[in-house]
């Protein structure tokens, strides 16, 4: 019992497998991942900058998902990373609970985010006339500071809850990252209130208030969908929302999967875990960039930029060589 009450000043994190064959293995697959999420979602956020086209709210919200991809994997998966390179598991108390804060402010500001895109697809598909005027600057600018504000604000109770759970059955985290489901796995002291808050939270804030307004969105955008007479006309209205309704079927796909899973099967839930914060986020900018027009074009008028600019060097530096190298026989010529 005394050993239970002792005050944990770290946690040892054991990561997708303890198995030792096959932690080069993760680490090559993690590297990878990663490497494509900060690559893809980088030059996702770099076109929405850049190209003046793509200023509009829908690649506004798309950009701050981009954000939010990339510092969601590398909060996430820096660890598997260092553990690999280091061979240190161990993770400090603080350290520990600013990234479970962290991670969890990003997972819900990531919903909400995709909710106001919804919002903003069914503005542009069902009021199209008045896009411009109700879709304005100010109020993308409010719905995306919501977003953000309530993301980290919501997290505040959980994180407080944790610090006062007062014993611990072990310091080991049988996940690859600081999350609150494996705090409540090793608490030892009574946690109904954290449990009772989670599932609360998880059921309501985190799940079902946004797939009631992505579904209500979409009911009236299919019904609009519907009542358009050109062929052409309903498969240009679906396209518009087609690569945002691929991401929402998707990570409600995994999120299901993920808390359908029973207590004990703990391997599978950090499987699909790793799902969530790894490949969703690496099959983002991917989903977005082949299924939209303006992204694709924005794409290569920046690759004929790059090429353009490269050749222009090239043929610069000839240039002045050649007129280096005739000015140096003119000289060789005078003397």
């Amino acid at each position: 019992m005394k050993q239970n009450q002792t005050i944990i000043t770290y946690f040892i994190i054991k990561g997708i497998s303890d198995v030792p064959q096959l932690q080069a293995p993760i680490f090559v697959l993690v590297l990878l991942i990663y490497l494509i999420v900060l690559v893809g979602n980088m030059s996702l956020l770099l076109l929405v900058c850049l190209e003046t086209h793509l200023h509009t709210p829908m690649y506004f919200f798309l950009a701050n998902l981009s954000v939010v991809d990339m510092t969601s994997s590398t909060v996430t998966l820096h660890r598997i990373l260092l553990t690999f390179l280091t061979g240190d598991n161990m993770v400090v108390y603080l350290a520990c609970m600013v990234q479970f804060y962290v991670f969890a402010s990003l997972s819900g500001h990531g919903l909400f985010i995709l909710t106001a895109m919804s919002y903003d697809r069914y503005v542009a598909i069902c009021r199209p006339l008045n896009y411009n005027i109700i879709m304005n600057f100010k109020i993308c600018l409010l719905l995306a500071s919501f977003c953000w504000i309530f993301g980290f604000l919501q997290v505040v109770p959980f994180v407080w809850l944790v610090s006062k759970i007062s014993c611990f059955s072990t310091n080991v985290i049988d996940h690859f990252c600081c999350d609150i489901v494996p705090f409540m796995e090793i608490a030892c002291s009574d946690i109904t209130i954290l449990e009772r808050l989670s599932d609360i939270q998880g059921l309501i804030v985190y799940t079902l208030i946004p797939f009631l307004l992505i579904l209500m969105s979409y009911i009236f955008i299919i019904i609009t969908i519907v009542k358009i007479r050109s062929s052409i006309g309903r498969r240009k209205a679906f396209y518009t929302c087609s690569s945002h309704l691929t991401v929402i079927v998707l990570l409600y796909t995994m999120l299901i999967f993920q808390y359908s899973l029973p207590s004990d099967s703990i391997g599978s839930k950090k499987l699909y875990s790793l799902f969530n914060t790894a490949i969703v986020p690496m099959l983002n900018p991917l989903i977005y960039s082949l299924k939209n027009k303006d992204v694709k074009t924005a794409f290569r008028r920046r690759i004929g930029k790059c090429k353009a600019n490269a050749y222009c060097c090239v043929t610069a530096g000839s240039v002045i060589r050649w007129k280096k190298k005739n000015l140096s026989c003119n000289i060789f010529l005078s003397q």
